[in-house]
């Protein structure tokens, strides 16, 4: 299959209380569009966030095989997706103390979702100036009803 575009998502999540409402949102960007995504839900986790981000991002793609860049401020999504989870398929969804992966069920639906595509996956230290991914950690603290609409 060929690789058509290039498209970059910047992506976050965040949670009030952990577990508590949480918000997230994805910034996908693709020559000079821009588009972005953002949900809520009532009781979750910023892990879950930020799993979710990534996941609709990936929802909102075409269907043709794209070379994506990911960046993200979450080591944990990061690490899962470029070292962790080829171990955690390999263990049957089992990390390596031996118990269920938590969030296996979103782990499980983002790897279906990248593998349509060439992925990287970039992490960036937050709050650090980035432009992008400063902008998605506003729209994912306003998604989940903290910060300002304007």
């Amino acid at each position: 299959m060929t690789t058509n575009n290039q498209i970059t998502i910047y992506t976050d999540g965040s949670c009030t209380g952990n577990p508590g409402p949480g918000g997230y949102a994805a910034i996908i960007c693709e020559g000079d569009c821009e588009r972005t995504i953002t949900g809520s839900e009532t009781e979750t986790t910023n892990n879950r966030m930020e799993l979710s981000a990534a996941i609709a991002a990936f929802k909102a793609l075409d269907q043709s095989k794209s070379s994506v860049r990911v960046v993200t401020d979450s080591q944990y999504l990061s690490k899962g997706m470029t070292t962790w989870i080829s171990d955690w398929k390999a263990k049957g969804w089992r990390g390596s103390s031996g118990k269920a992966v938590k969030n296996a069920d979103l782990w499980r639906e983002l790897d279906e979702l990248s593998a349509q595509h060439d992925v990287s996956w970039e992490w960036v230290r937050g709050h650090s100036g980035n432009e992008l991914n400063e902008r998605v950690h506003a729209l994912a603290m306003r998604a989940n009803g903290v910060g300002s609409s304007s």
